[in-house]
């Protein structure tokens, strides 16, 4: 083996023990992230093109109400969860999915956070029942009883093999289009 081969192969050991490295560091903080204690969520904020909206439970509870059950992959146990479907809630707010607003729907992302700061990011189609299957729900309610530590919301969408993009103690949605 060439000097020149031994510092490579050397070279590629280095980095691959510094990727590894690197992926033990992001579980960590993953976990802490994911441990780290919240305020439960006792309103939900929905912010539509720069205007928001302060929902209460009451208000949900008003809304058409709908059941979801679905296989939670953390507990292996199915669960019933009763809501409002989240396009529900966009379309009540001005943001919904008909033929004149398709293009905006496709070009829309949804942000949804929690109390403790965690959040994810939805195309908004996939949260219109019209374009998918499985659901998305804004639950207030499992299994006929309320969340409790996963506060007053929690969004949950049905098809996923872990509810890693599901956000318990829900404080807040954004509706953002790209032009």
């Amino acid at each position: 083996m060439t000097k020149v081969a031994g510092l490579l192969i050397t070279a590629l050991m280095l980095w691959a023990s510094c990727d590894a490295g690197a992926q033990t560091t992001a579980m960590a903080g993953h976990e802490q992230m994911a441990a780290k204690p919240s305020l439960p969520s006792s309103s939900l904020v929905v912010t539509i093109e720069g205007k928001a909206t302060t929902l209460s439970l009451d208000d949900l509870k008003a809304m058409p109400q709908k059941t979801l059950t679905v296989k939670n992959g953390h507990s292996q146990a199915e669960e019933t969860y009763s809501g409002v479907a989240v396009s529900d809630v966009l379309a009540k707010l001005g943001f919904a999915f008909e033929s004149a607003t398709a293009k905006k729907v496709y070009r829309s992302y949804v942000k949804a956070e929690g109390t403790d700061g965690y959040w994810v990011l939805y195309s908004a189609s996939e949260l219109m029942p019209i374009l998918r299957e499985d659901a998305s729900l804004i639950a207030i309610a499992v299994d006929g009883k309320p969340l409790g530590a996963e506060g007053a919301f929690k969004i949950v969408i049905a098809g996923e093999k872990r509810p890693a993009r599901w956000v318990m103690n829900l404080k807040g949605l954004t509706v953002v289009t790209v032009e």
